[in-house]
């Protein structure tokens, strides 16, 4: 008896195993989310401005369900577009992240790049993830200065490693960037300085959220802090939350809106809209974008 109820019970661990897997690779991951947070930090008396947070699209061909997700956020009315990075998974993705984007390339916006912008992803056990001092292995090229020029074509500001003052809804947004310092392309020093009083609102933007980068733009006096590469954690427990955030970040802040600690500034994090091409899969972790609504203080 004992050992038909050990049988039993393997077997219906296995079922559940089997059913939370197939629940989270061709269910959650599809389930996308606009989430919609209020951020106070605008002046007494101004009107809100809308910010479209979009990051970690990791792209591969043929995702047509998230182009057209993606493309349909044009509806939500943003007046600035701000995208962190991780667009592609795949050499051929930037047909695939520019029908996603085409709609909003016609509205201000400004991105970052990731590292899987750079180099394509290579298969790692995702255990990995819970080592924070594991090799990082990057794969092939990616074709990052191709999509750098559409974006720019477009209008988009390029913040990697650099800082410009960006016009959208009625006002002038300064805002600072760097390049991605998960593979230590950021340059923050290059660009640092105190904010400018003669912009209305101003906005730190990086795709790693790195303690070193968010200190010091905090430092500088940047109002709302933008990031993404999290992913939320992708593979969450119910009731806890993330395990990982891949960098160090606090788990508590792997996704949504934030104070950065010791500063007036927010943080928000997205846990972005795809996952790594060899571990498609999202638990208790919704693929995301973000409509941020700014509003006074």
């Amino acid at each position: 008896m004992r050992k038909r109820s050990l049988i039993s019970a393997a077997a219906t661990l296995t079922a559940l195993g089997g059913a939370t897997l197939a629940y989270a690779a061709l269910v959650e991951r599809n389930m996308f989310t606009l989430r919609r947070f209020d951020v106070p930090v605008l002046e007494p008396d101004a009107e809100p401005l809308r910010i479209l947070h979009l990051s970690d699209l990791h792209m591969m061909p043929g995702q047509r369900r998230k182009q057209e997700w993606v493309a349909a956020l044009a509806g939500a009315d943003p007046d600035l577009v701000v995208v962190t990075g991780d667009n592609m998974a795949d050499p051929g993705a930037i047909p695939g992240v520019l029908r996603a984007l085409d709609p909003l390339l016609g509205l201000p916006g400004a991105f970052v790049f990731g590292s899987n912008d750079y180099r394509g992803p290579v298969w790692k056990n995702p255990l990995q993830y819970l080592m924070p001092d594991r090799e990082y292995v990057q794969g092939v090229d990616l074709p990052a200065e191709d999509l750098r020029a559409c974006f720019v074509d477009a209008g988009w500001a390029d913040l990697n490693n650099a800082r410009t003052v960006v016009k959208a809804g009625g006002r002038s947004i300064e805002m600072a960037g760097v390049d991605d310092p998960h593979i230590e392309r950021d340059d923050y020093p290059s660009v640092a300085g105190p904010i400018s009083n003669g912009a209305d609102l101003h906005l730190g933007v990086t795709h790693t959220p790195a303690k070193r980068v968010l200190d010091g733009m905090a430092a500088d006096g940047f109002a709302l802090l933008l990031a993404g590469h999290t992913h939320g954690g992708q593979v969450c427990v119910p009731g806890y939350g993330a395990l990982t955030t891949n960098c160090d970040l606090p788990t508590s802040m792997a996704k949504g809106l934030h104070r950065w600690p010791g500063s007036d500034a927010f943080l928000h994090v997205s846990a972005g809209l795809g996952t790594h091409p060899t571990a498609p899969i999202r638990f208790a972790c919704r693929p995301e974008a973000s409509l941020l609504t700014l509003i006074p203080r």
